[in-house]
This record gives C-alpha cells, sequence and structure tokens, in this order.
C-alpha cells in the first residue's frame, strides 16, 4: 500500500482490496471514536486494543511506513526515469483486482448505474490539470484531508491528487527530507478527513454492499486511464527546483518493440500476482475453516 501510494495514479486503497485487508482496515480505522477514549479512559486497555484491531493495524502501518520512507526514492526516480515500466505493473494490478472484484458487486440496473457513475467520476477526476496551490499549514492540513478520502478508495490516488492539487512534490521532498513543519500539519489533515470518510465508506458497504462494490470496480476501471504505460505529453511546466511537471497528457502507442514486450511481461507479472494473492486468501480461509 505505502510503494502505490507514493506514485501518482496508482491507490493504496486497491492494493488493500487486493490483498484482502480492505474491510479490517475499515473496521480498524473507524474503532477510533468516543468509545475508544472511554476505554481508554477506564484503563480498559485490551478492549481499546481489540475495538481498533491493534495487533493487524500496528503491523500494517509499520509496512506502510517503512515502505514509503524506504521506496520513496526509487519509485519516484522509476516514476521519473522509466515511468512505462512502473505503470506497466501497476495496470496489470488493477486489471487483475477489478476481475476478481467484480465477482462481488450486484449486477443488477442499480449496480451498472453505481459502476457507471463510478467509471465516469474516476475519468473526469484523473483528467484534471495540476493546479498551482500555496504550501502553508491551512492547505497542506486540507490537502491531506482531501487526498486521504481518495487514498483508501481503490482506484482513486491520493498521490494523483495532491499532484492535482500542486502538492505532490512538496510533499514528497518534505517526506526525503522529514520536513516537520510540512508533515506534521499533511499528517494532521489525513488523520481528520481518514476517520470521517471511512464511516460513510463503511455505511455504504453495510447498506448497498453490492452496489458498493460496483461503484468501486467502476472508479478502478475509469482510473486506468492515468495509469496506462504509454503516454505523450501535451502540456507541461517546470517548479522552483528545476523538476518537469505534467500538466496535461494523452494516451500513446508503445515507443519500440523491446519496450511493449517488457511492459506486457510486467502487466501480465501483476495480474499472475493478483491471482496468486487471491488463491493464497481461499487456501488459508479453507485451512481456517478445516482448523
Amino acid at each position: 500500500m505505502g510503494s502505490a501510494d507514493v506514485v501518482p495514479g496508482v491507490s493504496g486503497g486497491s492494493m488493500a482490496f487486493i490483498m484482502g485487508i480492505y474491510g479490517q482496515l475499515l473496521e480498524a480505522i473507524a474503532g477510533f471514536d468516543l468509545q475508544l477514549l472511554a476505554l481508554l479512559r477506564r484503563g480498559q486497555w485490551a478492549a481499546a486494543a481489540a475495538r481498533v484491531h491493534l495487533g493487524f493495524l500496528l503491523p500494517l502501518l509499520a509496512g506502510l511506513a517503512s515502505s514509503i520512507l524506504l521506496l520513496v526514492r526509487p519509485i519516484t526516480w522509476l516514476y521519473e526515469a522509466h515511468p512505462e515500466f512502473l505503470f506497466a505493473f501497476f495496470f496489470g494490478l488493477i486489471v487483475g483486482s477489478i476481475v476478481l472484484i467484480a465477482r462481488h458487486a450486484h449486477w443488477g440496473t442499480s449496480g451498472l448505474v453505481a459502476m457507471a457513475l463510478g467509471a465516469a467520476g474516476a475519468l473526469v477526476f484523473v483528467t484534471r490539470v495540476p493546479v498551482t496551490m500555496p504550501h502553508d499549514p491551512f492547505t497542506l492540513f486540507w490537502s491531506g484531508a482531501v487526498a486521504i478520502m481518495a487514498m483508501i478508495l481503490p482506484g482513486i490516488s491520493g498521490s494523483f491528487l495532491l499532484l492535482v492539487l500542486g502538492q505532490y512534490q512538496h510533499v514528497m521532498e518534505a517526506v526525503k527530507g522529514l520536513d516537520l513543519a510540512t508533515l506534521v500539519p499533511f499528517a494532521l489533515g489525513c488523520a481528520t478527513g481518514l476517520l470521517a470518510f471511512v464511516r460513510v465508506l463503511r455505511w455504504l458497504l453495510a447498506r448497498w454492499h453490492g452496489q458498493t462494490v460496483a461503484l468501486l470496480v467502476g472508479v478502478m476501471a475509469g482510473s486506468l486511464w492515468k495509469i496506462w504505460p504509454f503516454r505523450t505529453v501535451l502540456e507541461s511546466t517546470t517548479n522552483a527546483k528545476g523538476k518537469l511537471i505534467v500538466l496535461r497528457d494523452a494516451l500513446a502507442a508503445p515507443a519500440d518493440g523491446g519496450t511493449l514486450a517488457a511492459a506486457l511481461l510486467l502487466g501480465a507479472f501483476g495480474v499472475l500476482l493478483v491471482v496468486g494473492l487471491e488463491r493464497l486468501q481461499e487456501r488459508r480461509g479453507m485451512a481456517e475453516m478445516g482448523g
């Protein structure tokens, strides 16, 4: 999830869906509420830990933080130097996960409408032109709150939303340099947005599960436009540090046969990885039932 969230266009929520931990993740985040504070105030530590699924959440957060800190440099380098290979792999991951997740969707009229709305919304979102915004604490706070909503949604990239808001490069540089003046308001915004949005998602999944899954499938399908590995730049600019910022791009064909072959292999590996993870999840579930 951490490595996916570093890449503009790829969603950490998609990775959670692929790994089969999405529902548990929502439950764990939703546990941070007033009841948790009451348990902590009464010293009921075990009950408080169970409420937020601490045994699940701690290793997940450790993996997220470690991945972002360790992979932010190589992944941002790949994003700049060889984006076609990076996106080919993630494209395969998303295609494989769409096929698997679609089995749990409702495919009646309401489900099809939800999927169409999700796909249309994702397409509108991923074709937005990045804007220039200030980097003051208040802007960083609400940017983090909005971006984390996208990060938890399969198919919507929080990193891309930061790119649209003109905050991506600034936040990535802050992560590399551990700039707390940037990271603290951004993290507070992320926490605030996450706690609020997760409750909306849980309510939708509980009330209209099949239609909500169909909506998420549509969002993931619409996001594939942004993850297509081969693109041509239509409009760009440079930031204060001289780095290229793409404002508008379009789909393109591969430059040569070798690049196409490598991209196809990486995409196929992504699909096989998703299928393999799904099989492992099924076997583990059967083993637990048998035990």
